[in-house]
């Protein structure tokens, strides 16, 4: 009974070794290459799948996902002779798993050789200057020629990125002070205008004082000569109600000659005609009153000139 239960055993671990292989499960977003006695039979795709135990194997299995490769940094010549290290990353997708795992052997070895080849030919059309600002142009020239190229290998290269363009260290050292340079030269520039701005404004600042202050001034010299011609007006009425006589008039003006010549700028006088008849007219006055003061004072023969004696004798005396 032994060994019939040995056999047993044996053949359930052979029927469930079948099981397994017969019953092939994918992942999604992959597919598997079946081989039947090393020939291709079919592709699996995501899910359920049977194939025949022990005949039919697994070649490959294969990602359908979008991939990213990254290449190292490779020495590129530009046309001006200049080395320059480049960075490259390629974004691709298998699209066929059957070209992928049989038209080329290794389809990432040939998609960066195949990249720095085309790269190589690129740049040393173009000199640094245009190589460092020519990156949408580099990268959609890379992304033609390798689609082309990967298409009959199942392959879709999606992008195409250059991560850094390397100019050699001299290069790098110049460039730096170059920037320098026109980095200073606008601040120059900028600060130049600022300052010539600032000019403007404060010379517009200036005048437009200038301007409104004298506005002010001769706003205000003449509301004062208003004021005063309002003053003369008002003086010259007041006079004219209160009917003076010319001795009143001839004092009045006496007066006013010390206010006259007040100041330093007043080095010239200018002496009306009429100042001839106010000197005459006080002088009558006061004349007048020193004749009354010697009346009444005895001293007749100074002041009563012209008055007879006889009359004087003749008048009597006032106790």
């Amino acid at each position: 009974m032994e060994p019939v239960i040995i056999v047993l055993i044996i053949l359930v671990v052979l029927v469930f070794i079948a099981l397994i292989k017969t019953i092939q499960v994918i992942p999604q977003a992959s597919a598997a290459i079946v081989e039947r006695f090393g020939r291709y039979t079919r592709t699996l795709n995501a899910g359920l799948n049977i194939v025949v135990p022990f005949i039919d194997t697994i070649r490959n299995r294969i990602d359908l996902r979008e991939q990213v490769v990254p290449f190292p940094p490779q020495p590129v010549i530009t046309q001006d002779n200049l080395v320059v290290n480049i960075d490259t990353v390629i974004y691709y997708q298998v699209t066929d798993a059957r070209a992928a795992t049989y038209e080329v052997a290794s389809y990432i070895q040939a998609i960066e050789q195949l990249t720095v080849t085309t790269l190589r030919n690129i740049i040393g059309g173009m000199d640094l200057e245009r190589t460092l600002t020519s990156r949408e142009e580099i990268n959609a020239a890379l992304r033609g020629v390798l689609d082309e190229a990967t298409g009959k290998w199942g392959i879709r290269v999606n992008r195409v990125e250059l991560k850094a363009i390397e100019p050699p260290t001299s290069i790098q050292d110049s460039m730096e002070k170059q920037m320098r340079a026109d980095r200073d030269k606008r601040a120059a520039i900028l600060q130049a205008e600022g300052v010539r701005q600032s000019e403007i404004l404060r010379a517009e600042g200036e005048k437009q004082s200038q301007i409104l202050r004298a506005e002010g001034e001769a706003k205000a010299a003449a509301l004062r000569a208003e004021g005063e011609a309002q003053a003369v007006r008002t003086v010259f009425e007041a006079i004219h109600a209160g009917d003076p006589d010319q001795k009143l008039l001839s004092y009045q003006y006496l007066q006013m000659l010390p206010k006259i010549a007040e100041g330093d700028a007043n080095k010239l006088w200018i002496v009306p005609s009429e100042i001839g008849d106010a000197l005459k007219g006080l002088s009558g006055a006061m004349g007048n009153f020193g004749g009354l003061g010697g009346g009444s004072g005895g001293n007749g023969g100074a002041t009563g000139a012209g008055v007879p004696a006889q009359e004087r004798r003749e008048k009597p005396s006032i106790d």
